[in-house]
């Protein structure tokens, strides 16, 4: 676990909400006395948890000058992995690889529900980009109920040498894409596979597109177009699951 601070009414009343017990500290403006606030003080005070009161210049160093609205606290989230660290795990992997990769997914509720996939249909990671992509947060680890803490989760400086890196190591990109021409029960997942999954609405980027090796859809038989992105994350891992099992 690594400590963060996280500041402003809204996120510390979304930390409350979702993971309380993940709050070890916390810091308050002691010159405001507004009610909002107090309404966070007072939960805060009911977790156990008493405010420390200081001034706001101390407040802006924790919040990197950004707007904490009075109100800093100290979260344990867990920590990510580097591309240093998603090297080592290829070289012992015993068995063919599985690996989730989402490209700049931006809402933390996927994040949260494709990590609680990928830990039923035993996933050996989930890569997600450092820029223009949702990261760990309260909300990604309530939704993902315990698997944010046994999934590994690598963050990467640059994800299409990241791809690079993993057909170099004999890993076969498999990439979602509503217009592809196979379906997801066309190709082989029981060889090493990263499958790649766009952000919501844009889809991958084109950089990571053209790093796959074959895109696939869903068949869809109904009206809507496509399903969510982390309903269809877990429908193809599970295809990746049933093929395996075979």
């Amino acid at each position: 676990m690594k400590a963060n601070k996280l500041y402003g009414l809204h996120s510390v009343k979304s930390v409350l909400d979702y993971s309380p017990e993940q709050i070890t500290k916390a810091w308050l403006d002691g010159q405001r006395q507004d009610a909002r606030l107090q309404a966070v003080v007072t939960a805060l005070q009911a977790l156990g948890i008493e405010p420390i009161k200081t001034d706001r210049k101390k407040l802006d160093s924790y919040a990197d000058g950004n707007n904490h609205q009075g109100i800093v606290v100290e979260v344990l989230l867990p920590e990510l992995l580097t591309e240093a660290d998603l090297k080592d795990k290829l070289a012992v992997l015993e068995k063919p690889a599985l690996f989730l990769v989402l490209d700049q997914v931006q809402d933390p509720h996927n994040l949260g529900a494709c990590l609680r996939s990928c830990d039923a249909a035993g996933v050996d990671g989930v890569i997600i980009p450092k820029d223009n992509a949702v990261a760990m947060t309260p909300t990604v680890c309530k939704v993902a109920s315990g698997a944010a803490e046994t999934v590994p989760v690598y963050q990467v400086t640059n994800l299409a040498r990241c791809l690079r890196l993993l057909k170099q190591q004999g890993l076969w990109l498999i990439g979602a894409a509503g217009e592809a021409e196979q379906t997801l029960y066309q190709v082989d997942f029981t060889v090493p596979v990263a499958l790649v999954i766009g952000a919501e609405d844009k889809g991958m980027r084109r950089l990571t597109r053209e790093n796959c090796d074959v895109l696939v859809k869903l068949p869809m038989f109904g009206q809507v177009e496509s399903l969510n992105l982390s309903v269809a994350a877990g429908v193809f891992l599970y295809e990746a699951v049933r093929q395996r099992l075979a």
